[in-house]
């Protein structure tokens, strides 16, 4: 006697799981421009590396002798794989079986997949689409009652959510419309994605936001420019496929979790290249702006800058990087918005990217050019200086290694942020550099305004004042008194950010979660 009747009904259990939906729903799906929840994880992963979990789950239809007639699989898929020989947790919602809705949700699963990342220090890519096994007002008939929202899996789902946060890499997909519970699992990640033309967001979709407004599109409601400028959602691609490439990418850049170190490559870029164009970057006329992401291609290795958040928060730029094959987090300023002075939502992209280095031991490099707080009645409006608080003490709190290269300008409280307050930090200024309590434009018409107003000509006057004050300001000045440690020539700063690397590399060092935790 042998099992194979057990094996046989086994396989075909599988085979029925396979199917998801049905051929008319994967159609569907197609139709729609869309993968399969199967096909993305085959996609995601390295070929054949996907184990999956919990495969027949599900509801099954028996005939009246007990055996099996039909299968509805579960509509959530999940198993390990390895990205790039890495292992990993995947989760994904198969849209093709009920819109992945509650009343065809086993909650256990996505649990499981949770617990599974957070237990054997795994990154987790959560796959989503639908509402995530969120509510469906037809649940209410189904089981006859209505759920008290957070009673047992909910609350257990959250709370994984969040210590996973401050735990393991979470990457999370949008690839379709997400709602509800979907668009909180698609936000409380270190790095989230959609689709340009087949996603959206929100947290209730077009039906019921029409309740409470006007009636809008998916793509008026919650399309990718409205969230990645919002900053609810960091990055939007035009293919599923690039998706799966931008999650490969971000994962490359840190350690499985915080109990591990980030993957260090071989180096591969000249830690002595020197770029002429560094000489002449920065314009003399401080009213002209430059570029600030060619400064940042030239000194980090030849194409590892991988921008985080690009729509939001637009006066600071940040990103993950390596220099001499080591992996860091890239701050700088950017001229082309408000000049660089920081918004309140600049602060709060700040203080969500500061944690990440943080949490995953990745020393900073700031290329700083900011000349404060923005001011003006949207500053008050927008509680900047309130956000700008809370990036002053999620810079305080930091401990990861830190060097900061200032570019151009360093003026008032913001200013004062270029580097950890308390603590050693490396720093280096080029030429340009340019600081004060605040700029001289608006604070010679304040300090001067009696002499101004007396002179024959106050443009001459003023112009007279301005350029005395300036030689004062000259950065060697400030270098004299040692409040400025080193001013170099800016070709010589790739060499010296590569030293920097090599000596924060013993001081990456692994950690356990503590009673602070990253969060979203």
């Amino acid at each position: 006697m042998n099992w194979q009747q057990e094996l046989d009904e086994l396989r075909q259990r599988e085979a029925l799981a396979r199917e998801m939906g049905g051929p008319d729903k994967v159609k569907r799906q197609h139709d729609g421009g869309r993968l399969t929840v199967r096909e993305r994880i085959d996609t995601l992963l390295d070929a054949g590396s996907f184990h999956e979990v919990g495969a027949i789950t599900g509801r099954a239809e028996y005939d009246p002798a007990g055996n099996l007639s039909g299968l509805t699989p579960a509509n959530c898929v999940f198993g390990r794989g390895t990205i790039d020989g890495r292992p990993v947790v995947v989760v994904g919602d198969d849209f093709t079986v009920r819109g992945g809705s509650a009343d065809a949700t086993i909650k256990e699963k996505p649990l499981m997949a949770e617990q599974m990342a957070n237990e054997f220090r795994l990154p987790i890519v959560r796959v989503i689409e639908g509402s995530g096994g969120g509510g469906s007002v037809k649940t209410i008939e189904t089981t006859g009652r209505s759920n008290l929202p957070g009673r047992v899996g909910g609350s257990a789902g959250y709370h994984l959510a969040a210590i996973n946060m401050g735990t393991v890499p979470v990457v999370a997909l949008g690839l379709g419309s997400v709602a509800g519970l979907g668009a909180a699992r698609l936000a409380a990640s270190h790095f989230s994605v959609m689709t340009k033309e087949t996603s959206a967001m929100f947290v209730a979709g077009p039906p019921v936001a029409a309740r409470i407004g006007p009636a809008l599109s998916k793509q008026e409601l919650g399309g990718w420019e409205i969230q990645t400028r919002s900053g609810a959602v960091d990055h939007a691609v035009d293919t599923e496929e690039e998706a799966f490439a931008a999650a490969r990418r971000f994962l490359s850049y840190l350690p499985s979790s915080i109990h591990s170190l980030p993957p260090v490559l071989p180096a591969t870029d000249d830690p002595h290249r020197r770029d002429e164009k560094l000489a002449t970057a920065i314009p003399r006329d401080r009213r002209k702006v430059y570029r600030m992401r060619p400064i940042i291609e030239t000194l980090v290795d030849h194409g590892t800058f991988f921008e985080l958040g690009k729509m939001f928060g637009r006066p600071v730029i940040t990103g993950l990087a390596r220099i001499d094959g080591l992996p860091v987090a890239v701050m700088a300023g950017d001229p082309h918005f408000y000049a660089g002075a920081w918004t309140a939502d600049a602060c709060q992209k700040i203080v969500r990217f500061v944690d990440l280095a943080e949490t995953f031991h990745l020393p900073v490099v700031h290329l700083v050019d900011c000349p404060g707080f923005l001011v003006g009645l949207d500053a008050e409006k927008t509680a900047t200086i309130r956000h700008g608080v809370r990036a002053m003490s999620a810079l305080d709190q930091t401990t990861v290694p830190w060097c900061s290269i200032i570019i151009r300008n360093v003026f008032g409280v913001a200013g004062a942020l270029h580097q950890p307050p308390g603590r050693l930090s490396l720093r280096y200024a080029w030429p340009s550099a340019y600081w004060g309590s605040l700029p001289l434009e608006g604070g010679i018409e304040a300090a001067y305004r009696a002499d101004i107003d007396a002179a024959d000509d106050p443009d001459v006057k003023r112009a007279e004042i301005e350029d005395r004050l300036n030689k004062l300001r000259s950065p060697f000045r400030t270098a004299e008194s040692f409040w400025v440690e080193e001013i170099i020539d800016p070709r010589d700063t790739r060499r010296l950010l590569c030293e920097f690397a090599r000596l924060a590399e013993p001081l990456r060092t692994p950690g356990r979660a503590g009673t602070m935790m990253m969060r979203p």
